[in-house]
């Protein structure tokens, strides 16, 4: 079971980048959590997937030198759904489809594969742990980094859009 959590039921197995499917795998995951409950779902399941890929992550990688195999992709379903909060959030702010919302769905998932890749600040430091907390830590800071970005760049749009209906 611990296998088919971390890996996404298979989905870390992909190649080449099996980060970037992980990715991928988590948005569609992501839109059915987010039409059964809105931010609510989306910020419950954000919990639940950090709590259960920390523990298929340690199953996984207990007793192994490799403390982030490749094939671990649940980590990036934490981190780009983190990132994709202020989506949901904005969908039902807005009272829209989430899915007429796509340039936050791009720009989170762009942000978030540059944050995982890249690995600035915090997001390095947890990487560097070595342990099954370093490998779903790293990813949600990322995640985070990324849904500021997201933030930031629906104010940046919406402001101009703002000030001109005034």
């Amino acid at each position: 079971m611990s296998r088919l959590i971390a890996t996404v039921f298979g989905v870390g197995y992909l190649r080449p980048a099996p980060g970037t499917w992980g990715s991928l795998a988590a948005l569609p995951l992501f839109y059915g959590l987010h039409l059964l409950g809105g931010i609510v779902a989306t910020l419950i399941g954000v919990i639940a997937v950090g709590v259960v890929g920390y523990w298929a992550t340690k199953q996984m990688t207990q007793g192994s030198d490799n403390h982030d195999p490749s094939e671990i992709v649940i980590d990036e379903v934490l981190g780009q759904w983190i990132a994709l909060l202020p989506v949901s959030y904005g969908a039902v702010f807005a009272g829209a489809d989430i899915l007429t919302l796509w340039p936050g769905w791009a720009v989170g998932f762009a942000a978030f594969r540059l944050f995982d890749i890249w690995k600035p600040w915090l997001v390095g430091r947890a990487d560097r742990r070595n342990d099954a907390v370093g490998v779903m830590l790293d990813d949600a800071f990322a995640g985070v980094f990324a849904a500021i970005v997201v933030f930031i760049a629906a104010a940046l749009y919406h402001i101009p859009l703002i000030m001109a209906a005034q």
